[in-house]
């Protein structure tokens, strides 16, 4: 069996996790070098990769300047972070796991899957929804025919109110002017799986939406700018950062997050909160991306979906699927298929959490999932129909990067024509 060695540019959240997942299988991946500014994450990858100094960089441009001296490199820095090395890897003939998205703008989509094509270079996209059992599931029985022709899809991101607060007004996609666009980076997976699942090319698409709670106007009275320097509505606003972040000791992520380390002190936390946006009033960042958003599509074989992204929710995914012999509904976050049948007008439940990965592991299981692909492509090209390659993936990006621009100028919007228009 070959062992691929990896290099890891970006140690946050995603990329300490692909690379947790490789630790546990020491016979197909070793880590190898890493580049990462913040002391702490770089030291955390160094440590459970037993990586030796003089490969643990603080810039990838400093890893890069070296000789090729992995097979696989994984990009996870953020958004606006991914293009140019990237494209410095690709002409270095590194095959890449890419974090999604992929870019934060269509053109740099465009040349980034060009220039993997001309360099013979292969590229994995981050759309780990595919990867779990709840989609694989659901592929696997839409190909059997369980539903007939799809008809109509209603498909539900819940982005649950807690988690808009942290990622996407507090913390590093608040601001598409720094990150990218609500529907881009939250909702791409789920573009992605909706072409995936119909298999049939996306044709118009039709998008409203706005940031309209999550907004100076609605902060309370007298709210100071920081939740920590005491706020007269602490002990009933749902998003007090001194709760979420300090009280609730159990909540690894949004601790993390805030304070860029492992394991923080409560200490630690409270400093965050004293001097950065997560600790600062939810009304009062500066955060711009969307709050709510519903998206229509129609595809090339007469199939139509609607999407709806929203943060006033607990969280979690649905999707219903409609077809001429029947339907699915099903709840990613319990694990659970419903399926209807036509003909015998009998319903079968599906538990999910039995055919694969827990919703307990990261992304349902879809983590590991894509992991362990990733090791089948670049070995032995994989060629099944998880594959979420750079070259299907720029196409369903510019699905979302269409619905931004006509929820932006209130009109419908072509995909071909799109898609022509940005070098595609």
């Amino acid at each position: 069996m070959k062992k691929l060695k990896v290099i890891l540019i970006g140690a946050g959240g995603r990329g300490q996790r692909y690379t947790d997942v490789m630790h546990t299988m020491p016979e197909k991946f070793e880590v190898v070098a890493v580049a990462e500014p913040i002391k702490e994450r770089r030291e955390y990858i160094k440590n459970l990769h037993n990586i030796p100094d003089e490969m643990c960089f603080t810039s990838w441009e400093q890893l890069t300047a070296l000789p090729k001296c992995a097979d696989l490199a994984i990009v996870a820095t953020m958004d606006r972070m991914h293009f140019e090395p990237t494209m410095e890897l690709i002409g270095q003939k590194y095959d890449l796991l890419l974090e999604k998205p992929a870019a934060p703008t269509p053109e740099e989509c465009v040349k980034i899957a060009k220039y993997a094509e001309e360099m013979g270079v292969k590229i994995l996209v981050c759309h780990v929804l595919r990867y779990c059992a709840f989609f694989s599931k659901l592929k696997e029985m839409i190909d059997n025919g369980a539903v007939g022709k799809i008809m109509s899809i209603h498909h539900s991101e819940n982005v649950g109110n807690r988690h808009q607060s942290h990622s996407f007004v507090r913390g590093n996609w608040g601001n598409c002017d720094e990150s990218s666009s609500m529907i881009l980076q939250k909702c791409c997976h789920d573009m992605d799986v909706l072409q995936w699942l119909i298999g049939s090319k996306c044709k118009n698409v039709h998008s409203f939406g706005s940031l309209s709670y999550f907004t100076p106007e609605n902060a309370p009275e007298g709210a100071p700018e920081r939740c920590i320097d005491g706020c007269p509505y602490g002990d009933e606003c749902y998003y007090n950062a001194v709760k979420l972040y300090v009280e609730d000791e159990g909540n690894t992520w949004f601790r993390e997050a805030a304070t860029e380390a492992k394991k923080p002190t409560n200490e630690r936390v409270e400093e965050a909160l004293r001097n950065t946006q997560y600790g600062k009033c939810v009304y009062k960042c500066n955060n711009n991306v969307v709050d709510h958003q519903v998206v229509n599509l129609e595809f090339e074989d007469g199939t139509v979906a609607s999407f709806n992204m929203c943060a006033f929710n607990e969280g979690g995914r649905f999707i219903r699927i409609m077809g001429t012999d029947g339907e699915i509904y099903g709840e990613m976050d319990n694990s659970h298929l419903d399926y209807f049948n036509f003909k015998t007008r009998e319903h079968t439940h599906i538990d999910t959490d039995k055919i694969g990965g827990s919703i307990t592991e990261g992304h349902g299981g879809g983590d590991t999932g894509i992991v362990n692909v990733l090791y089948q492509y670049i070995t032995e090209g994989y060629e099944g129909d998880l594959l979420s390659e750079i070259g299907i993936s720029a196409h369903n990006h510019m699905i979302a990067f269409a619905a931004e621009t006509s929820r932006l100028e209130n009109r419908i919007v072509n995909i071909e024509a799109f898609e022509k228009e940005m070098g595609f």
